[in-house]
């Protein structure tokens, strides 16, 4: 049975006028690298803080390292390595002042990878916090969680700021120096990119439900978008159909295995199959949580007159 760095079960979070969590389900395997995908306000920040015991939950469960966040939110920190999305620090305080106040909150924690990251990203360490860019900012919030052995690393929107090469050089690390060592990786991230770079595991969210959990690979090797047409369609269902969109003229459907089944199953209904493509992440993730763009009234789409 695979081992869970984290587990939740029906977890809610329910403010006065939004449900930011919805029956939220995770099984994140120790020792993987995690991507949590979803469109602002999705409930990336709210789930990370609630598994961080930072915002109490209204419902449901979850576990931390095999701990509960509901009891043991203080053992949870002390072993979690986490990058807030707004990366806020006390401003006054250098870099180096940032290592002296934290080292001491965390029993494994490493001068020396300390020393290590402020050169790799080329940390100004003398510098206020208050005063630095947001992508120095962003370096030394790494820094600080990086160094603090942990064996969880919870990681909000975490290349917030940075250029292409201390980006690259952030993936590296993560891979080298921590999945490496059996530690897990759980972060939210926009860049779809990033995510397909260096994840196992994907899990996408909308609404405060979790649409998808899934390992990349599956996704590369079984996802399908089929795309079809045909006149008065019916509404298919299944268990492997992930999404489907309708056009006027075509219909696209998303299946994560025995697309051929399927495919079967719509020439069934009269659908004249186009195409059956292998699909991206960024597929399966617009196929999940992207929007259509509504029919306009009148002459919308029509070609202007020309004398």
């Amino acid at each position: 049975m695979m081992e869970l760095a984290i587990s939740s079960q029906g977890l809610e979070k329910i403010y006065p006028q939004v449900r930011a969590l919805d029956g939220l389900n995770l099984s994140v395997p120790r020792g993987a690298v995690y991507g949590f995908l979803g469109r602002n306000g999705a409930g990336k920040t709210t789930t990370i803080k609630t598994l961080l015991g930072l915002v109490r939950p209204s419902g449901g469960a979850a576990q931390v390292l095999g701990l509960d966040i509901s009891k043991d939110h203080l053992a949870i920190l002390e072993r979690t390595g986490f990058v807030s999305e707004t990366k806020i620090l006390f401003e006054s305080l250098s870099a180096r002042q940032l290592i002296r106040f934290n080292r001491g909150y965390f029993p494994k924690w490493s001068d020396a990878l300390a020393e290590r990251y402020a050169g790799l990203f080329e940390i100004p360490m003398d510098r206020p916090f208050g005063k630095l860019s947001l992508g120095n900012r962003t370096k030394v919030c790494h820094l600080l969680a990086l160094s603090q052995g942990a064996d969880l690393l919870l990681l909000d929107d975490p290349t917030s700021g940075l250029d292409p090469v201390v980006t690259d050089l952030l993936m590296q690390v993560l891979i080298e120096d921590h999945v490496n060592e059996g530690r897990t990786v759980f972060f939210s991230s926009h860049h779809l990119s990033e995510v397909e770079k260096i994840a196992e595991w994907i899990g996408i969210i909308e609404a405060g439900k979790l649409l998808l959990e899934t390992r990349l690979e599956d996704i590369r090797q079984n996802f399908r978008l089929v795309t079809v047409s045909g006149n008065s369609l019916p509404a298919l269902t299944g268990p492997n159909l992930i999404s489907q969109k309708r056009a006027e003229k075509f219909h696209r459907f998303l299946v994560s295995r025995q697309a051929d089944e399927f495919v079967a199953k719509l020439r069934g209904e009269g659908a004249t199959v186009l195409e059956i493509s292998s699909v991206s992440l960024g597929e399966v993730f617009l196929g999940l949580a992207g929007k259509e763009l509504p029919c306009m009234p009148g002459s919308a789409g029509t070609t202007r007159a020309t004398a």
